[in-house]
């Protein structure tokens, strides 16, 4: 096999769950191919470099291999390579996102005393507005 279409290879690849979500993510414009946007049925080859992104995170893999049929990760795995500037990238980004995790503080709800005041507020600013 030397081509095979997106979709499927990244349904195999275990990239999405399902090929529908495959296509919704091409048609989207969250995989590139060597730099530009495709088709559903475009075609690769390996040797291809893909740009991923779900969620956060933001993959840039090399095709190693082809197969149109969904295997174990284990295998799955053998057919691409992801770059060192990906890895990196990717290791800093939830590093990053895990540090301000961390800063979020939040009191919970506002107490009886806290809502009267809140409200003490708004009703001052709409009153400023109209006059």
């Amino acid at each position: 096999m030397d081509k095979l279409r997106l979709d499927k290879w990244l349904w195999a690849a275990r990239f999405f769950k399902t090929r529908s979500l495959a296509k919704g993510a091409i048609e989207g414009g969250k995989v590139k191919v060597d730099g530009d946007r495709p088709k559903v049925s475009k075609e690769i080859a390996v040797g291809n470099l893909l740009t991923i992104r779900r969620g956060f995170d933001e993959e840039e893999v090399e095709v190693l291999a082809l197969s149109d049929q969904r295997r174990g990760a284990p295998e799955a795995r053998l057919l691409y390579r992801e770059t060192e500037a990906s890895l990196a990238a990717r290791e800093g980004n939830a590093a990053a996102r895990k540090a301000m995790a961390g800063e979020v503080h939040t009191e919970g709800r506002p107490s009886k005393k806290q809502r009267r005041q809140i409200h003490r507020f708004v009703r001052r600013v709409i009153d400023e507005d109209e006059s």
